[in-house]
C-alpha cells in the first residue's frame, strides 16, 4: 500500500446505462482520488457528481462503411489517445476503470502504453464490440450477467453483476415516493431507460384505458424526445420525461414495461419488479434481447420483440397479469434471483485487487 491516495480516472460517458454503475462503483471507493473521463454535451455532464472532476475529450464510434468520416474519425481516436495519455501522466493516476462504450477505447489504450492497469466492466449479456477488442488488454474484465463470459474466451472473466446506485438498497425507501398514488392500487410504471422510447409510448397510450378502468395507475417517464408526451389526460395517469426516485418507484410498482438495457434490468431485479420488456430493435447486436431473455428465462418477466407489439396484444397482456396478483408475486420473488445487491462492493474489490497489488 502507498502513503498518497490512490489515483483511479474513470472513463464513462453516454448513457444512464454506463454511467450509473461507474457512479455506484464511485461511491465504494472513498478513499481512492477518483477524476472522471467523458464527452462534452453527453450525459455525464449532468450526472457525474460535482466532487470528481470531469475531463472531456472528443471521441466517437466508427459508422458502418469505411470513407472519408471513417478518415475522421480515425483521427479524432489517435487526438484523443493522446489527450488521454496526458490527463493520466499529469494525474499521475494509479489505474484505470471503464464500463465500455465509445470512451473505453481511447482510455484502455492510452493507460496499457503507459503500464497502467485497467478494469473493463461489460454490463451487456453480450458484449459490445469495444469489449471483446479490448477485453484481452485489461487486466480484468467483469460481467454484469453470467451469459457474458462466453462470448469473452480470450480473458478470464469475474461475475460482479452491475451496480446499482445506492438508494435502490436502502431499505424503506418505497416511503420516499412524492406522487398521488393510493396506498391499495395497483401501479404499472412506464419507462424506456434515460434515453425514453417513444414507440412504446404510443403503445401504452393506446392501451392505458383499459387498465385505468382495472382500477390501475400508471406512471408514465416519457423521456424528453416524445412530441406526444401531454396528450394524455386521466387522473389515474402520471406522465413526466423522468423521475428522480427510480428505486422507491420501482419497489411500489406492481409492474413495469419497459425496454431492456442492462442498467434497467439490473435495477428491475433489485426491486423485484415484475417486467414486460420491449428490447430496443437498433440496439448494437441486439444486445437488449439478450438482456431481457436472462430476466425472462428466470421467470421474472415477459420478452415482445417491438415488432411483434400491438396495442392490443400489450393491453391483454398486462389486464392479464393484472388479474393474477399471484402470478405476479412469483415473478417479484423469481426477479430477486437475478439480482446481486452487493455489486458494487465486489466491484470495488476488484478494482482494489488489481490496482493496488
Amino acid at each position: 500500500m502507498q502513503d498518497a491516495p490512490i489515483r483511479l480516472l474513470i472513463a464513462a460517458s453516454g448513457t444512464g446505462g454506463h454511467l450509473f454503475p461507474a457512479i455506484a462503483l464511485a461511491e465504494q471507493l472513498p478513499d481512492y482520488q477518483i477524476e472522471w473521463l467523458g464527452v462534452p454535451n453527453r450525459l455525464e455532464t449532468q450526472l457525474v457528481p460535482k466532487q470528481y472532476k470531469l475531463n472531456t475529450i472528443g471521441v466517437e464510434g466508427f459508422q458502418k462503411g469505411f470513407g472519408i468520416s471513417s478518415l475522421l474519425t480515425l483521427g479524432k481516436l489517435i487526438g484523443s489517445i493522446l489527450q488521454v495519455r496526458k490527463i493520466l501522466k499529469q494525474g499521475k493516476f494509479d489505474g484505470v476503470f471503464t464500463t465500455g462504450g465509445y470512451i473505453s477505447g481511447p482510455a484502455v489504450i492510452a493507460a496499457r502504453s503507459l503500464g497502467l492497469p485497467v478494469i473493463l466492466h461489460e454490463s451487456n449479456a453480450i458484449p459490445g464490440k469495444v469489449t471483446r477488442f479490448f477485453g484481452p488488454w485489461c487486466n480484468a474484465v467483469a460481467v454484469g450477467f453470467e451469459a457474458a463470459a462466453k462470448y469473452l474466451p480470450k480473458k478470464k472473466t469475474i461475475y460482479t453483476s452491475t451496480p446499482v446506485r445506492a438508494t435502490f438498497l436502502e431499505p424503506g425507501i418505497e416511503a420516499s415516493l412524492d406522487l398521488p398514488i393510493p396506498q391499495d392500487v395497483p401501479v404499472i410504471v412506464v419507462f424506456g431507460g434515460s434515453q425514453g422510447a417513444v414507440s412504446v409510448n404510443r403503445l401504452v397510450r393506446e392501451s392505458a384505458y383499459s387498465w385505468f378502468e382495472a382500477g390501475a395507475y400508471v406512471v408514465h417517464l416519457t423521456g424528453d424526445q416524445d412530441p406526444e408526451a401531454d396528450s394524455l389526460k386521466h387522473p389515474q395517469y402520471i406522465s413526466m420525461p423522468f423521475y428522480n426516485n427510480m428505486a422507491a418507484l420501482l419497489q411500489r410498482a406492481n409492474l413495469a414495461i419497459s425496454r431492456s438495457g442492462a442498467g434497467s434490468v439490473t435495477e428491475l431485479a433489485v426491486c423485484g419488479t415484475p417486467a414486460i420488456l420491449i428490447p430496443y430493435p437498433y440496439a448494437a447486436e441486439d444486445h437488449q434481447t439478450y438482456n431481457a431473455a436472462v430476466y425472462t428465462t428466470a421467470g421474472a418477466g415477459i420478452l415482445f420483440q417491438q415488432k411483434e407489439l400491438t396495442a392490443e396484444k400489450l393491453k391483454n397482456q398486462v389486464l392479464e397479469l393484472l388479474q393474477s396478483p399471484e402470478k405476479l408475486q412469483e415473478m417479484s420473488e423469481n426477479a430477486k434471483t437475478v439480482a446481486v445487491p452487493e455489486s458494487a462492493q465486489k466491484l470495488a474489490q476488484l478494482v482494489r485487487e488489481v490496482v493496488e497489488r
